[in-house]
C-alpha cells in the first residue's frame, strides 16, 4: 500500500528536521510492504520551516510539502490529506504531530492493524500501556483525562478510549466519507467530529498504545477554554442529532401508546377474572407486546423491517421471548406495590406507569437493538445473537 503520513506545521524549525530524518533513516527502513511517502502541510511558518523541508526534499525523494494559510490543525490536515489522495494516490493516511508528541516507532504497529482490515486506527494514551506526558501538570492530566471521559459518556461510546488525541492513520475511503469534518470546526473539535462520523458510517475502529512525550522545542497551540467549550457544544448537539434522527422517538411514542393499553387491560383483566394485580398486569403486557411488535416493526425500526410472513411469525416469537422479561418485571413491581401497600386501582397504576422508564424501556430497547432489529451488534454477545437467528 502506498502511505502518506501528514505533518502540519507551525514554526516547528526545531523539530521537523530531527523528525522527518528519524522518520527516513530510522523507522521506514523497518518496513518492507508499503511505500511510505511524507507530506508537511505548512501554514506559511514565518521562521523558515518550510525552508528546511524544501532543503531536505533534495535528499528524500519521498518528502513533500504544501503550503496553505493559518487556519486551524484541521484545515492543515485537510490540505495535507488531500495532496496525498489526489497527488499521491495514497491508500492510507497518518495525522501525526511535528513535535515528538506522537511516538514515531509504533507507525509499523498502526500499519499492522490497517493489514488486518481495520479502517481507523487511533493511537490511544488512555488504555492497554498507553499514558499522557509524565512531566504535565496535574491540572492538565485531570483536564485530559476528564475530557476523554465525559466524552465517551456523552456519546456513549466507551470502546473507543482516546478521542481527542490526534495520532491516527486512516484509509482513503475513510478519509472521502469524512473529508468535511476536518474543516468545519474550529480549534482542536474536528478530531472528535471525524472520529464520531466514522463510527455512525460503520468503519471499523482499531487502537494502538502508546506513551505521549510533551514537546521540548517550540509551545503548545491549545487554547484551552475555547476547546472546551467547542468541544461540550459539539459533543452534546451531536448525541441529540444521533439520538433524534434514531427510533428511539418513534420507539418511544409506540411505548407510551402500549404504556396505555397495558394499563386499561390491566383493569379490565383484573375486575373480570380477579386474577392477581401482578399477574393481569402481565397479561395486559402481552397485548401491549403485539401492539408493539407491529408498530415497532413498521414503524420505529422501520429501516430494519421484517417483511417476510414466515420470518415475521418467528420474529414474533423471538419478541415475546425476549418481551417476556419486561413482563416478569411489571408483573413483580406491581404486586410487590400492591403486597407494600394496598390492592387499589390507585397503587396499580402507579407501580405500572413508574416500573415503564424504570425498568421496561432500558430493557427493551437495548434487548430490540441487540436480538430482534440487530442495529446493535456487541462482539461478546455475537454468539446469542447467531443463536437469535
Amino acid at each position: 500500500m502506498k502511505v502518506a503520513i501528514v505533518l502540519p506545521t507551525y514554526n516547528e524549525e526545531g523539530n521537523i528536521q530531527r523528525l522527518i530524518t528519524l522518520l527516513e533513516e530510522e523507522i521506514f527502513p523497518q518496513i518492507k510492504n508499503h511505500n511510505i511517502h511524507i507530506i508537511v502541510a505548512d501554514d506559511n511558518s514565518p521562521d523558515g520551516t518550510g525552508k528546511i523541508v524544501e532543503d531536505l526534499i533534495k535528499k528524500y525523494k519521498n518528502l513533500h510539502i504544501v503550503y496553505g494559510e493559518k487556519q486551524g490543525l484541521g484545515a492543515a490536515y485537510l490540505r495535507g490529506m488531500t495532496a496525498g489522495v489526489e497527488k499521491l494516490h495514497a491508500d492510507v493516511l497518518f495525522e501525526m504531530d511535528a513535535d515528538f508528541y506522537h511516538d514515531p516507532k509504533k507507525i509499523p504497529e498502526f500499519l499492522k492493524k490497517i493489514e488486518e482490515g481495520y479502517d481507523f486506527v487511533i493511537g490511544t494514551r488512555y488504555n492497554n500501556g498507553g499514558a499522557i506526558p509524565k512531566n504535565w501538570g496535574l491540572h492538565r492530566k485531570i483536564f485530559s483525562i476528564f475530557a476523554n471521559l465525559l466524552i465517551r459518556t456523552i456519546l456513549f461510546r466507551f470502546s473507543i478510549h482516546d478521542w481527542t488525541g490526534g495520532y491516527r492513520a486512516i484509509k482513503k475511503e475513510v478519509f472521502l466519507k469524512e473529508r468535511n469534518e476536518f474543516a468545519k470546526y474550529g480549534g482542536y473539535t474536528f478530531q472528535v467530529a471525524v472520529l464520531y462520523n466514522a463510527v455512525l458510517d460503520g468503519f471499523k475502529i482499531a487502537e494502538v498504545p502508546f506513551h505521549a512525550t510533551d514537546r521540548v522545542l517550540g509551545r503548545s497551540k491549545i487554547a484551552p477554554f475555547d476547546y472546551i467549550k467547542n468541544l461540550l457544544q459539539y459533543v452534546i448537539v451531536s448525541k441529540f442529532i444521533e439520538i433524534w434522527n434514531s427510533p428511539f422517538p418513534k420507539y418511544a411514542i409506540v411505548g407510551f401508546s402500549g404504556y396505555l393499553i397495558n394499563a386499561i387491560s390491566l383493569e379490565i383483566i383484573k375486575n373480570s377474572f380477579g386474577l392477581s394485580s401482578g399477574l393481569s398486569a402481565a397479561l395486559g403486557g402481552e397485548l401491549t407486546n403485539i401492539w408493539n411488535f407491529l408498530l415497532n416493526n413498521y414503524w420505529a425500526f422501520s429501516s430494519q423491517k421484517i417483511t417476510s410472513f414466515n420470518k415475521l411469525f418467528s420474529k414474533f416469537v423471538q419478541f415475546n421471548i425476549v418481551a417476556f422479561g419486561s413482563l416478569v418485571l411489571i408483573g413483580l413491581f406491581v404486586e410487590a406495590a400492591t403486597s407494600l401497600y394496598s390492592d387499589t386501582s390507585l397503587v396499580r397504576q402507579v407501580a405500572l406507569f413508574v416500573s415503564i422508564p424504570l425498568l421496561v424501556i432500558p430493557y427493551s430497547y437495548t434487548m430490540y437493538n441487540i436480538f430482534i432489529w440487530k442495529r446493535w451488534h456487541i462482539p461478546f454477545l455475537s454468539k446469542l445473537q447467531k443463536i437469535a437467528g
